[in-house]
Formats: structure tokens, sequence, C-alpha cells
């Protein structure tokens, strides 16, 4: 598959087949495409846990949910959860970002969160990026510290959604050449 066909393929899944594990050597080679994600001066401000043993997944998953809204009740579903953890940026990412008034480890995550789902889709799995969740709840039922934030978590499995029709903007509506239009 080239790189075009996998970046149209790939959708948020919100139905997982639950009976299907994931293989191990498939969450490994996600965490090493993440690894290799780029990050401004090489911060890499990231920590991934992966969430797999069934009853911590349901309680991550359950974290997830919420009644009122009726939201997220398909994270249940997925076999996996892959929370993404900021850590510190290195002093030059720091004072970079500092000195442009940008948050360089938040843009760093939202890299690191497209090469897994791209790499979760090359090996033929599903995922849905969530970003709706029980903060404080995912922080003690992983032991992370209170000083860290839980950015995202990625519920990943074998997707039982079939592909929808992708309905972007026109490209004249979102491109232009050497100036701003």
């Amino acid at each position: 598959m080239d790189f075009l066909e996998l970046v149209s393929s790939r959708q948020s899944a919100r139905a997982f087949d639950p009976e299907q594990s994931v293989e191990k050597e498939k969450i490994e080679r996600i965490i090493e495409a993440a690894r290799l994600a780029p990050s401004a001066c090489n911060a890499q401000p990231w920590s991934f846990v992966v969430v797999d043993e069934p009853d911590l997944k349901n309680k991550i998953a359950d974290a997830t949910s919420s009644r009122v809204l009726g939201m997220n009740h398909f994270t249940k579903q997925a076999p996996v959860h892959l929370l993404l953890v900021e850590e510190k940026v290195n002093i030059s990412s720091g004072i970079g970002g500092w000195i442009k008034k940008k948050d360089y480890a938040q843009m760093d995550l939202g890299i690191v969160a497209a090469h897994i789902v791209l790499a979760a889709q090359a090996e033929g799995l599903g995922t849905c990026i969530v970003g709706w969740f029980d903060e404080d709840k995912v922080k003690d039922l992983l032991h992370i510290p209170t000083s860290k934030r839980v950015w995202l978590d990625i519920v990943i499995g074998y997707s039982t959604q079939p592909l929808r029709k992708k309905s972007r903007k026109n490209v004249d509506k979102i491109l232009s050449f050497n100036r701003y239009k």
C-alpha cells in the first residue's frame, strides 16, 4: 500500500471486534514508529502506557465514557488503550517555545499521535484518538504522577466498521502558493 492509500484508508474506528486481541509484535512495531517521530529540538516529550490487561482496560474505558453526553462507549470494545503522557521538553525546545510563544510539546504529541494511528493502519488495525476522558481517574489507575498530563488515549483493535467516504474541504479552499489567500 502506498502512503496516500494508507492515509485514505485510515479512519476513526468506533466499532471493534472485542474477541480479537492485538498481537504484541504489532504493538511493538507501532511503538517503534512512535519512537521515531520527529520533535522540536529532538525533545521527544512523550512516554506511552499500553493498557491491554482486560480489567484495567475496561476501567480506562469507563474513564473515557460519559453517560450524560452518551459518548465514547465504544472504547470498551477496543482491546488496547495507548495513553500518551507529556514529558518535559529539553532546554532548547523549552526556550524556543517560550521565545516564539508556541507549545512545541503539544505539537510534538500531535505528530507522535499521527505516527501511531498510521502505523496501526499499516498493521491492519483500527484506531480512534480520544481526548475526552477523566484524566485524574486515568492517572490514578495507571499510577501516573499528578504533575504529568495525559493528553490522549488512542484505542486500538481490529475494526469492524466499514470504510466511510471522507468529507474534506476541496484543495482550492485550503491551499495557496506564494501568498495567503
